[in-house]
Formats: C-alpha cells, structure tokens, sequence
C-alpha cells in the first residue's frame, strides 16, 4: 500500500477566487482571442476581410470598422464579421499606441517609437490580410479585444 508523500502530490494547491470560492486560472479567459467560425467562407468574404485588414495601414480603424457595422448582424458572413472585428481591435490598439507615442515625443523617446509601430501594423496587417485571403481566422499576436 503506498502512502502519499507529504506535499504537492497532484500540484500545487490552486487559489480560491475571493468572491466565487471557485479555483482561479492562472491563464485570464477574458485576454484570449476568441475561437475563430466555424465553416468555409466564399471568396468574397475572404476578398473583403483581406481588404479590412489592409486598410488599416493606411485609413486606420475606419474601414473595419464600417466593414463590421454593416455586416455584424448577418450569420452567414460570421467570417468576414470575426476579420473585421479583429481588424478592428488590433488598429484601435495601434491608434492608442500612437497616442501614447504623440504624448511621448515630450521626452523624445515618441519620436524613436512613432516609426517602429508603423513598421509593426504594416507586418501584421500583411500576414493577416494573406492569412484571411486563405481563409484561414487569423489572429494578431496583441491587441485589446474591445469589440467581442
């Protein structure tokens, strides 16, 4: 007959959330990127969203942003809804990132910082637009998820 060992036999002891009494994760639900449609998309939709995701390095968040208004109420185009939206919280994310850098040009690290986000939603706007043009859900490494 084994005896068990003193001590974390089946891990370390989990945390109680204060409120709720239930165990807490370590991982925050509320930053992952949600699950990406199911189904195939046509190729409009993969035509439109790669459009949505291009615009934002040049017109920012409007595009996705009107891309998704008009069609977030449409269950068919779930996919094109799920691009837009994540197009959207990625440029509003930029846009903040933007303004941190416009307040930071007062200490001159704005001005060094400016050029490399540009550089950034470039990259990712790219891979994103290749990826939704496939079909494939894609997901930007960070942005705040403000739109769900």
């Amino acid at each position: 007959m084994d005896v068990p060992r003193a001590g974390w036999s089946d891990g370390p002891p989990k945390r109680l959330h204060p409120r709720r009494g239930e165990p807490m994760s370590d991982f925050n639900e509320t930053l992952a990127p949600p699950p990406a449609p199911a189904g195939t998309a046509s190729q409009e939709d993969k035509t439109l969203a790669l459009l949505t995701h291009l615009s934002g390095i040049v017109l920012s968040f409007i595009v996705p942003l009107i891309v998704w208004l008009i069609h977030k109420d449409k269950p068919d185009k779930s996919f094109l809804n799920d691009q837009a939206k994540e197009a959207l919280n990625f440029q509003i994310t930029v846009a903040i990132g933007y303004a941190i850098c416009t307040v930071l040009t007062a200490i001159a690290i704005g001005v060094l910082l400016m050029p490399i986000l540009w550089v950034v939603n470039l990259i990712f706007c790219i891979l994103a637009g290749v990826k939704a043009n496939e079909g494939v859900a894609y997901r930007y490494p960070f942005a705040l998820r403000l739109i769900k």
